[in-house]
């Protein structure tokens, strides 16, 4: 099985997943998504088959998201808030071919592996 992880490798939660793909024996792409953010389609093609809101998908802690009023913005304005400053980004993201998850908690993963 292919797996993508858009990791952070500061992120405690994203790097338990990442280890969580690996002992899974899947081939894991890591995309460093700070350094290669996704485009606002990338992401919501993601949020869609993660069954998610861009608004469920938007990290507000040590962001300015609610400074920005990202949180009450349309889906639009998120997804392009977020691709142009990934930071607003929660991670981890894992797409698999039985879907995608925001991995929080990491365990969540195991719903597509």
């Amino acid at each position: 099985m292919k797996a993508t992880i858009w990791h952070n490798p500061a992120c405690g939660t994203s790097r338990k997943t990442l280890a969580l793909l690996e002992e899974s024996g899947a081939a894991v792409e890591v995309i460093e998504y700070l350094k290669t953010p996704p485009s606002a389609q990338k992401l919501a093609q993601l949020y869609r088959d993660a069954g998610l809101t861009p608004q469920q998908g938007l990290r507000l802690r040590g962001t300015d998201a609610e400074e920005r009023g990202l949180p009450d913005a349309s889906d639009a304005e998120v997804l392009a808030a977020m691709a142009a400053d990934p930071r607003l980004i929660e991670r981890p993201l894992v797409e698999t071919e039985k879907g995608a998850r925001l991995c929080r908690p990491q365990d969540k993963v195991a719903e597509i592996l």
